[in-house]
């Protein structure tokens, strides 16, 4: 027998599989962090790909914006990055007074100040003019267009209008658009609610009762109409730099990537293929997965990159067992209340109507439970949840097992286990 042990929110949980039957064990590549990251951001500000240094770039008395990434990204640990960016602005002839940070909030709510602390660093916080971005806010956008697929660009006017644009971000797999990070700054982050939502909707297939648009998946960009689409708005206003980040498997940082918007973010995109993207020659019986504890497992909605990432390694008709405490289960309330829904169609149709992303990774989960079975290990109180995205819920680890056997329809299966789910990317040779 094999023996595993799984992160269940601030536990673990163990169990044994004959290994024999064990196909994979799909973990991310050790990769060395970086110690001294202010460092690795100086250096990468003073040689970036394909773009003139940042202190060359810019101009004495220039209106400089730079784009943060909202408090659901925390762990970019701007206070350590936007110092230095800062430095280097000041010492090219960029003073304070002309440089707001804004944050990229995309759809999401408004952060508080506190959270700008947070997000930025209190020194920076107190010397630098921080906002929000609002994407309900029509009177402060800019209009610049349509993009080929029909959606309709418009812009926050303090970015449009600044004499130069920075973004900042993180770089993982994105299971809607390919890879996070990059374009990703301007739409969803810097964009109005119209062009989020018209530029979303490429998350879906073609016709209703398509579900989901199976070209917008993790590691997909070529046909992704999705990114492709988010790529053409990010070049209506053709941002200036970028500095993009990739984390390692435990959190730290891997690489820093600054230049060109489009050519350095693809680069650190190499980065989160090398580290998270895991080949495999076979499609298991059985999935035995974990969101990887707290955080990551704090909710359902959290959860769905789990169940995604596990559906590439499962055989259609197969079981995954996923290992997710959901101590916060019904958080975000605006992932729960689709779950309101009858079924898979009416939640569609309502999503087609007013999009919006818990609604399609609500959807996401359904489309996964309808591919194999999916047993999840959770707290008790979570069962009504749970089964309405068609998963059995169970507490214990070795109920999980049993009902797996039995579903996958297979005498002695094949398993694949996946310790680090919510970041693994399956890829089947």
């Amino acid at each position: 027998m094999r023996k595993f042990t799984l992160k269940y929110g601030k536990e673990e949980m163990s169990f044994s599989v004959p290994a024999k039957q064990l196909v994979h064990e799909i973990i991310g590549k050790e990769y060395p962090p970086i110690n001294d990251i202010p460092q690795a951001v100086r250096e990468a500000l003073a040689k970036p790909i394909d773009a003139p240094p940042l202190g060359e770039l810019v101009r004495p008395g220039e209106k400089v914006v730079i784009a943060v990434s909202d408090i659901t990204r925390a762990w970019q640990q701007m206070p350590l990055v936007l110092p230095e960016i800062i430095a280097t602005l000041n010492k090219a002839g960029v003073s304070d007074s002309n440089i707001t940070i804004i944050i990229a909030v995309g759809g999401h709510r408004q952060n508080t100040e506190q959270e700008f602390v947070q997000l930025c660093g209190k020194e920076i916080y107190e010397r630098i003019k921080v906002v929000n971005h609002d994407a309900f806010d029509t009177d402060n956008m800019v209009y610049f267009g349509k993009t080929s697929l029909g959606t309709e660009v418009s812009i926050n006017k303090i970015a449009a209008e600044a004499d130069r644009l920075i973004l900042t971000g993180g770089i993982v797999y994105h299971y809607m658009a390919g890879f996070g990070g990059g374009r990703k700054s301007i739409v969803p982050g810097i964009s109005s609610i119209k062009t989020i939502r018209q530029n979303h909707l490429w998350g879906l297939g073609g016709e209703v009762g398509a579900g989901s648009n199976p070209h917008a998946a993790s590691r997909k960009t070529q046909g992704n109409e999705l990114h492709e689409d988010m790529m053409e708005v990010g070049g209506f206003i053709n941002p200036d730099f970028i500095i993009n980040m990739v984390p390692t498997p435990d959190g730290q940082f891997g690489g820093v990537f600054a230049g060109n918007w489009v050519s350095a973010w693809k680069e650190g995109c190499k980065l989160v293929d090398q580290l998270y993207g895991v080949q495999i020659d076979s499609l298991a019986d059985i999935v035995v997965t974990t969101a990887g504890g707290f955080p990551k497992d704090i909710n359902l909605y959290q959860t769905g990159k789990t169940m995604d990432n596990a559906y590439y390694a499962v055989k259609k008709g197969g079981a995954v067992v996923l290992l997710s405490e959901c101590a916060d289960i019904y958080e975000p309330e605006e992932f729960s209340r689709w779950f309101q829904y009858d079924d898979k169609l009416a939640m569609e149709k309502a999503l087609r109507a007013d999009f919006g992303i818990p609604g399609w990774v609500a959807l996401k989960e359904v489309e996964c439970s309808s591919y194999a079975t999916y047993i999840m290990v959770t707290r008790p109180e979570n069962a009504e949840l749970v089964s309405k995205t068609g998963m059995i819920a169970t507490t214990t680890i070795e109920d999980a097992l049993r009902i797996a056997r039995e579903k996958c329809g297979v005498d002695n299966p094949s398993y694949t286990v996946m310790p680090q789910g919510a970041n693994t990317l399956p890829i089947l040779r």
